[in-house]
């Protein structure tokens, strides 16, 4: 198991070494060692979390014209090259098609105890301090504003809408981060999560603050 495992690393690393730094190889490796954890208590089956974990954003649709296939597509074909069996790479490949925040606004079609370990080990990467830095290093990656009093953030009913936003990065708190604690699958997930919500609650009283001048 430690050798394929090994060869994924190797493969994520080359393929994501000039990533965008909110989702590059240290998201990907801090997703990985948070689903680990996670799976000590849940006992799903540790390849298929880590394969999961390892390749959920190899090809991810923001920096791909959108192509929410390719991803899947890639980690298929890198996992069957590594001759692992069919059953789990056909796994693998329902997590990482159905484990993104803006799929929650579909109709859940597939679940699994491997996708929740998963899916809540990328969900925390995106809240407490290191989602915030995350998500102020994409809002300037697409140029876009700190914080705009006259935009008010969108409760987005739909997965178009959240995904063309051009909002603030402080609306974006409102629209996913600050949702994501009662999105959590995993007890471990709840528990971690809700110290890192608390995390955001501070920051944002403190950014309000600061941009009152005080």
């Amino acid at each position: 198991m430690q050798e394929v495992i090994q060869q994924t690393i190797d493969f994520v690393k080359k393929t994501l070494e000039n990533a965008e730094a909110g989702h590059d190889w240290f998201h990907i490796e801090r997703v990985y060692k948070t689903a680990i954890n996670i799976n000590e208590t849940e006992k799903a089956d540790n390849l298929v979390v880590a394969f999961a974990a390892l390749l959920h954003d190899i090809a991810d649709p923001k920096f791909n014209n959108g192509d929410e296939e390719l991803g899947p597509n890639v980690a298929e074909a890198f996992l069957l090259s590594l001759s692992i069996d069919r059953d789990i790479v056909a796994h693998v490949k329902l997590i990482i098609q159905n484990m993104s925040f803006k799929n929650s606004f579909d109709k859940k079609v597939f679940t699994s105890k491997e996708l929740q370990v998963v899916q809540d080990a990328d969900r925390l990467d995106a809240i407490g301090a290191i989602g915030i830095a995350r998500a102020f290093t994409y809002g300037g990656f697409k140029n876009r504003v700190l914080y705009d009093p006259e935009i008010k953030p969108d409760q987005h009913l739909t997965k178009e809408s959240y995904k063309n936003t051009t909002a603030p990065t402080i609306n974006h708190f409102y629209e996913k981060l600050l949702l994501l604690k009662d999105m959590m699958n995993t007890k471990s997930g709840k528990k971690i999560a809700l110290k890192r919500h608390n995390f955001m609650l501070q920051y944002l009283d403190q950014f309000y603050k600061e941009w009152e001048g005080n």
